[in-house]
This record gives C-alpha cells, structure tokens and sequence, in this order.
C-alpha cells in the first residue's frame, strides 16, 4: 500500500541549492577574513546539518581538518582537530544568514521531475512536506517561489525545535498533517537525512542525485536509493 504522506528533505532532495550556497558561504566567510574560494563539491560537503556546522566545518577545513571526517562534525562523536572557537563561527554565521536569506533564489531549481511527482502524489491524495536543516524564512521562501501549493506544511531550522537528526522538526509535521508516522516515509539525500527518519521511526527513501554520492549512501543501512524521479514516485506509491 502506498504512504499517506511524503516528507522530503530540500538542499540536494528536491531542490538543486548548491551554487547559491556556495556564493553565500565564500561571502559571508570573505566577509569574516576566512578562505572564501571553495567549489560546489566542497560546500555539498559541508552542508547537511545546518549553517553552524556547515560553517564550522568550512572553518576546520581552513585549519587542515582532514575532508574524509566533516561527517563527524557536529555529531557526538565530533573528532579532535576541528574547529572549535563558538564566537568565530556565530559570527561568520550572523553574516551568512541573511545574506542567504536574501540570495537563496538566483540559481536554485528544482531537480529534474520533481515538480512533476510532487503533483502526481497531491493527486493521489498523498500529503506532501518538507523538514529541512536550512534556515526557516529560506526555506518558506523558496517553497513559495518553486513549489507554489504543492506542500501542506513546510519547516526549517528555527529557535526553539531541535534540528535534524533529532525527531523534533519531523514530530511537529506529523502534528500538523496529523498523520501516524508508520503511514509516512522521509525521503532525503544525505547520512543526516536517513537518521531523521530512523530517529522518527519512519521509513526512509534516500536519492542519489543530492550532496552525497551514491557510494556514500550505500555505506549507509539505507533500505532504498533511487536515481530518477519515475523511481522515487514507484518508491512512494508503493
């Protein structure tokens, strides 16, 4: 049977975002007296668990942190060697954000068929939203101008809900849609994304065209991968 409700992640999910976080990043991190020429394929990097620890593992890269253990940082079992001074990056964050905020829509698409599943499962009956680790006025922001009512209930990192992995962001979408969680699946791109949906005790699609290469994802316990939309939609409409 298929799922009553679709929650997808956004950054490398449903929407290609990395050449406007890659400029934002480099400003913000220029504008802080930090290295600001790093590429796409860095910044996929270090995206996935929301600006502070994007920004702290640009930060440590500066200082030499090895690239193979960014995935450490910002989880409890965060290396030695990163970067760790909290001021610096609340600093540079404090540029980023709405710097962000207001340049989050100049190069970002949606990936390609995704806006064509998303008004495939609304016509199947099947609720759709997001739950992203980006900050909450992007992402309301960017679900406005790309995805115009095609989502019941969109949510980004905010004060006062913990971000992804925790449960916290996912538990107040299923209040909202008041939707048992065993009739949803959590659909995303990144290690950050499938230990959401564990955490929220929900299935989990995981797609392959995102932040984190397919190889990558398959290290992971991951119970699906697809690579184009039609897989996803069969996926969901299980």
């Amino acid at each position: 049977m298929a799922y009553k409700a679709a929650i997808f992640d956004m950054d490398g999910t449903i929407l290609n975002t990395i050449d406007d976080l890659t400029q934002a990043l480099n400003y913000a991190m220029e504008q802080g007296g930090h290295e600001h020429d790093f590429d796409a394929k860095d910044v996929a990097a270090f995206f996935g668990s929301g600006v502070y620890v994007a920004i702290k593992r640009a930060l440590s890269v500066e200082n030499g942190f090895p690239y193979e253990k960014l995935d450490q940082i910002g989880t409890p079992e965060e290396p030695d060697g990163c970067f760790r001074n909290e001021a610096e990056i609340e600093r540079i964050s404090k540029i980023y954000k709405p710097y962000y905020d207001s340049h989050c829509d100049i190069k970002t698409g949606p990936y390609a068929g995704i806006p064509e599943v998303l008004r495939e499962l609304r016509e199947c009956g099947i609720k759709t939203a997001v739950v992203s680790n980006k900050p909450d006025p992007a992402v309301q922001t960017l679900v406005n101008d790309k995805f115009n009512g095609m989502f019941d209930f969109a949510l980004g990192e905010k004060d006062g809900i913990r971000r992804k992995p925790a449960p916290d962001m996912v538990n107040e979408c299923l209040r909202v849609l008041q939707m048992p969680r065993s009739e949803c699946v959590y659909i995303g791109d990144s290690e950050v994304d499938f230990q959401t949906g564990k955490n929220s005790g929900m299935d989990v699609i995981s797609v392959d065209w995102g932040f984190r290469p397919r190889e990558y994802l398959e290290n992971l316990p991951a119970e699906k991968i697809v690579s184009t939309s039609v897989e996803l939609l069969r996926a969901i409409c299980k």
